[in-house]
């Protein structure tokens, strides 16, 4: 898919789905602290929640050279004093360039990714976020081994031709590796488009 295409898809996907996840995040972010975004793409989701949640400080990250000069220049733009200018973060690559988060929010990333991108999300976890802090994931998953919707199970295949390694995640599955590494699956919230919005909480 040519990159502008692929930036004006995910501009629409950010802008149809950040209030509803605002709405979780809501209720399950501290009221302060800091709240590290991993793979922020276009950036839209930082500057919004920044806004709309001003007592927390966001620091949105990603891998990608473009998407970060495009996060920048969000950021820049959004006046905002409580959103942090992005850093380069590769959740395979420890350790990460960030000490300590209060909550971490990873927002259409682990189905796009190897399986070992996820197991290395939960690993890098442990020396960032404290006890009792959320951690937030946000995407197509399959419940029981099986596809919610015929739109997902056709998503799932598209990416799979597009990488054998990428695939929409089975929650048992991600619930029980996050448990390897001290996280809880505290509750799953059934979004738009077929979407579900995971709570897991440190211990």
């Amino acid at each position: 898919m040519p990159q502008a295409h692929l930036s004006t898809v995910c501009n629409a996907a950010a802008e149809r789905n950040k209030a509803p996840i605002l709405d979780v995040l809501q209720r399950v972010l501290p009221r302060t602290g800091t709240v590290l975004e991993i793979a922020s793409g276009t950036g839209q989701h930082a500057v919004y929640f920044a806004r709309e949640l001003p007592e927390l400080i966001w620091q949105p990250t990603d891998t990608n050279a473009r998407s970060l000069a495009w996060i920048e220049s969000l950021v820049d733009a959004s006046a905002l004093d409580n959103v942090r200018m992005p850093l380069r973060l590769d959740v395979r690559e420890q350790p990460w360039p960030v000490e300590r988060a209060d909550a971490v929010l990873c927002i259409n990333m682990i189905h796009i990714a190897p399986w070992a991108a996820t197991q290395a999300l939960f690993r890098g976890l442990g020396s960032v976020l404290g006890a009792a802090r959320p951690l937030v994931l946000y995407g197509p998953f399959r419940r029981d081994a099986r596809h919610t919707a015929p739109s997902n199970e056709a998503f799932d295949a598209d990416l799979k031709a597009r990488n054998p390694e990428w695939g929409v995640r089975d929650l048992d599955e991600v619930a029980a590796e996050a448990a390897k590494h001290g996280l809880v699956l505290e509750e799953d919230v059934e979004m738009p488009a077929n979407n579900l919005t995971v709570v897991l909480r440190r211990g």
